[in-house]
Parts: C-alpha cells; sequence; structure tokens
C-alpha cells in the first residue's frame, strides 16, 4: 500500500531535514537500542561492521532509499532494495517482534536529534513509512521462510566438516554435510547461508558466506578468508575479523556448526542470455558455485569469467576456476593480478586492474558481481559505457549493503 497523501505531504517537506540528520540518528538508535538489549549486539548484529560505522550507514541508506521512493515511486527499485535485505534478515532468523524493538529505539533517536521538528503529523507520516517498510519487510521475509520449508525465524541447524581444504594463503573452503548423512536441502547458485560461532568473550556472533559449490551435491561448500588486522594510508586501524579468524585457526574435520538455510537474492537467471561472472578477491566464492552449476547442467549460453586479484598466491579457488571453466565450451576466462611476479602478461591473463574495454561484449548480457565496492562501481560504469542495461547488473556485497546505484 502507498503512503496516504497527507504522510506523503508531511515526509516530502521533511525528507530533507531528516535526510540531513539521519548520520546522526542512526548511531544515536543502535546505541539505544544496544543498552536496552546488550544481547543483540553481542548475539546477533556484526560488531565489526559497528564499530567502523558501515551497518550504521547501510541503515541510513536504506530509510533515505525507501522515503525517496515514496515520493518518486518505482517498484522495480524499491523490490531491490527490499529483496536484499529481506534476503539477509531471513538468514539472521529475524522475526516480526524484532521490528518493534526498532521501532521503539530509532524513533527515541529522531526525537532525541530533531526535537521540536517531530511534531505529532511529522512522528505520525514517519510512523506510517516505517510500518509500510517494516510490513513489507515481514512479509517478505515471511514468504522466505514459506520457501523454505521452515518456521518463522527458525532457520538454524547443526552441520558437520566433512572437509577443510586451503584455497589460497588465507582462505580455507570447508565441506558440511548433515549429522545423519541425509542430503542437505536444495539452495541456488550464487546464495549464501549464515555462520554462527560462539567467541572466547561469550559472544555470538555471525556472518554470512556464499556457498562455493554448485546445489546438485547434497552438502554445502563455504569458503573463509580470514580478515587480518590492517592500517589504511590515512592511519585508520581496521580490525581484524572476529569470525573469520576463529573458523581459520579453529574449526576442522569432524567439528560441528551452527549454520543457517541459505538465501540471497544473487542468482542466476534462467534464459538464454549470455552471462559476465565478475569477481575480485574473495568475491570469487558466488562465481565458482554458479560456474560450477554451469559446467554440471552443461549450461550452452556464452559465459565470460573474470576475476581480479592482487596476485596469483593469494588467488583463491585458482585452479578450480580455471578447470570449471574449461569444462565451458563457450566460456572464456580472463584474469587480471597487480602482481604477477616473474610470470609474462598473456592475452588473457593481464596486469593492474580488470578493464573491459577491449573484450567481446553482447548488450544483452546478464551480468554478476562480487568483490570490493571500488570494483563493482568500476565494472558497472564500464558495462553501462558499453550499452549493458543497468536492470542486467546484478550484484552482492560482502557486508552491509551501502552500495545503492540509482540508474
Amino acid at each position: 500500500m502507498p503512503l496516504s497523501p497527507e504522510s506523503k505531504d508531511v515526509i516530502a517537506a521533511t525528507l530533507p531535514a531528516v535526510g540531513a540528520a539521519i548520520g546522526d540518528i542512526t548511531p544515536l538508535f543502535y546505541s539505544k537500542m544496544f543498552a536496552a538489549h546488550p544481547e543483540l549486539e553481542r548475539d546477533l548484529f556484526n560488531r565489526g561492521n559497528q564499530k567502523q560505522g558501515e551497518q550504521q550507514k547501510a541503515l541510513a541508506g536504506s530509510i533515505a532509499a525507501f522515503a525517496t521512493l515514496q515520493l518518486d515511486p518505482d517498484p522495480a527499485r524499491v523490490e531491490a532494495i527490499l529483496s536484499r535485505i529481506a534476503h539477509k534478515h531471513a538468514s539472521l532468523g529475524i522475526k516480526p517482534d524484532e521490528y518493534w524493538i526498532v521501532h521503539k529505539h530509532l524513533f527515541e533517536a529522531i526525537v532525541e536529534i530533531l526535537g521540536d521538528a517531530v511534531t505529532p503529523e511529522v512522528a505520525k507520516a514517519w510512523d506510517e513509512l516505517y510500518w509500510l517498510m517494516a510490513d513489507t519487510l515481514i512479509s517478505m521475509e515471511a514468504d522466505l521462510y514459506r520457501a523454505a520449508g521452515v518456521e518463522t525465524g527458525d532457520v538454524w541447524r547443526t552441520v558437520r566438516v566433512a572437509d577443510r581444504v586451503h584455497q589460497s594463503a588465507d582462505t580455507v573452503s570447508f565441506v558440511l554435510t548433515s549429522l545423519d548423512g541425509s542430503p542437505l536441502p536444495i539452495f541456488r547458485p550464487g546464495q549464501y547461508l549464515s555462520v554462527g560461532v560462539h567467541l572466547p568473550d561469550g559472544a555470538r556472533q555471525i556472518r554470512q558466506y556464499s556457498l562455493s559449490s554448485a546445489p546438485a551435491k547434497g552438502d554445502w561448500r563455504i569458503t573463509v578468508k580470514r580478515v587480518l588486522q590492517t592500517t589504511t594510508a590515512d592511519g585508520t586501524v581496521l580490525p581484524a575479523g572476529e569470525v573469520s579468524n576463529f573458523l581459520y585457526n579453529n574449526v576442522f574435520e569432524g567439528d560441528e556448526l551452527q549454520v543457517t538455510t541459505p538465501f540471497g537474492d544473487l542468482v542466476l537467471i534462467e534464459d538464454e542470455t549470455p552471462i559476465l561472472l565478475a569477481s575480485a578477491g574473495i568475491g570469487c566464492t558466488p562465481m565458482i558455485g554458479m560456474l560450477d552449476h554451469l559446467a554440471g547442467v552443461g549450461d550452452k549460453r556464452p559465459v565470460a569469467v573474470l576475476h581480479a586479484d592482487r596476485s596469483v598466491a593469494s588467488h583463491a579457488h585458482r585452479r578450480e576456476l580455471e578447470t570449471l571453466a574449461e569444462k565451458i565450451p563457450s566460456a572464456q576466462l580472463y584474469r587480471w593480478y597487480e602482481d604477477l611476479g616473474n610470470r609474462e602478461p598473456l592475452e588473457t591473463i593481464r596486469i593492474g586492474r580488470a578493464d573491459i574495454s577491449d573484450l567481446p561484449l553482447d548488450p544483452k548480457t546478464q551480468a554478476y558481481l562480487c568483490g570490493p565496492l571500488p570494483f563493482m562501481l568500476s565494472l558497472r560504469e564500464a558495462l553501462i559505457e558499453r550499452n549493458v542495461p543497468a536492470e542486467n547488473i546484478h550484484y552482492e556485497v560482502f557486508g552491509p549493503d551501502s552500495w545503492a546505484p540509482a540508474s
């Protein structure tokens, strides 16, 4: 249901002020919510993203985008934004009651930041907007739970690690099987699952990992790159990944893990159009799963596979990528490395950053991107310049989705 005309007018009048203050509202909201519900910060939300402010940016961006799209309706854009959020929520087992917790503390933060500007009329309009967004997400998540064959929020299961394989020095894959040997539920190529681990300080932290194999095998495979502490050029210290390092250092064959049913909206479109699978770094994982599926079913579509990495040594699943591409007669594999060592560049193995300007590209191509934001933004721009429609460009962001291209 659209916003009421009265609320739409109020939102239009107040959106500039709320938008200007949203960067102050969202941190205060999280502070209030975690003070009242410390278990949410400890056991549900990503503490690393909270510390770096990424979750706050993503929330601010989604609220502002949703509000803007109520004033200038674009149903496809709304669907894309909310579908991504709904899949992430489903992978965490979010339940409808939790939207009431968010509502309480978000509106307390809005009132505290904006003060007397929040008149009863303004509060009513933004309350209507919030519940329009929340009720839509609740409905979408209910559909996802139903399609997965689970009760609302009941997405967790215990699996056993059947195999552990290093894919690069910092990257390891885990093959997961059911405890009783029965096949695990099917998923769609490109989807992810959540992994929950109990850390030494007692917190239960959750992260999502793409399924890096085809869905026809009866088991699941995820690939984890440990995130080490780094310092940026401006001196900012980026903390080590809590969950990735725990999994890398502590989980081996025979161990059990708590994981969820797979979700995710970056999935292959089943049609006859050409495909481009483009990744950088650990963004290769959903692409490996898609490529494994295409090879397994004997797909006849033209497939261009692009990957960029720092070096040959750091390229996870490097040999597997080559092998899968070789199994698809129509596939073309191109790689870029910032450091080739003592290797000579080739036509399909190049030095530097990914550049598609001289590659053959059908404008009807369905493109799937995964990797760091600068990589995806650059490639998206290059694809649009090559006449690939924006709606044909699909992406996956590892972490809070703060990228929201408008066209």
